[in-house]
């Protein structure tokens, strides 16, 4: 039993996946393999344990199962743990169903705003958090977590919403959204740079005259 234990420790030591039957897998949120079979990262959303049903419902969302839709809308009904539940609506927002969003940008001001803000900055696109950065009376933590994942997805336009940010007396909220700014325009510098310029024309030389 040590020793099943001790390799254990070293497989989460080393970064390496781990699923309940004690054999890698791709339960890791970065990185599931698209052809992974999606009945299997279902069947452990009833597991005992809550890292296994977390981690399973964050393997359906990257690959965006939406065959096991009603599946997961049933164990979020049922599951009891904030985390895994979090990770659920986050799972079932990538399915397709949007008003899970709501739920998602409400955890930001919990203790669960890491994990929050760490789906959110896997969104396709700034816009989705655009109405909720505008609402007035937002808790601080709301603010900086939707600064926080604005950072990673945000654009041109978005900076142009994050600056009177930077005026902002609430608690982090400046501070956030100058780093914000920062990140994204050194994105799109890079973006800019990494664009290939236009090939120069080059004329045809007249040939001399016999």
């Amino acid at each position: 039993m040590k020793k099943l234990s001790l390799a254990i420790g070293m497989l989460l030591l080393a970064g390496i996946p781990f699923t309940a039957l004690g054999q890698t897998g791709t339960l890791p949120q970065d990185g599931v393999d698209a052809r992974a079979d999606s009945s299997q990262f279902a069947g452990q959303l009833g597991h005992v344990d809550p890292l296994v049903r977390q981690r399973a419902a964050e393997a359906l969302a990257r690959l965006a199962a939406g065959n096991q839709r009603k599946v997961v809308e049933g164990y979020q009904l049922q599951e009891k743990n904030k985390e895994v539940r979090l990770a659920l609506d986050w799972a079932l927002h990538r399915m397709g169903k949007a008003d899970t969003l709501f739920r998602i940008v409400r955890e930001l001001n919990s203790s669960r705003q890491d994990q929050a803000a760490g789906y959110l900055k896997q969104l396709d696109s700034a816009s989705l958090l655009y109405p909720f950065l505008k609402q007035s009376g937002n808790p601080a933590k709301v603010t900086v977590g939707l600064l926080a994942a604005l950072a990673q997805v945000g654009d041109g336009e978005t900076l142009e919403m994050i600056k009177p940010f930077r005026d902002s007396f609430a608690p982090g909220v400046a501070e956030a959204a100058e780093i914000a700014i920062e990140q994204i325009e050194t994105r799109l510098g890079q973006t800019e740079t990494a664009s290939p310029s236009r090939p120069r024309s080059v004329g045809t030389a007249e040939r001399p005259s016999p």
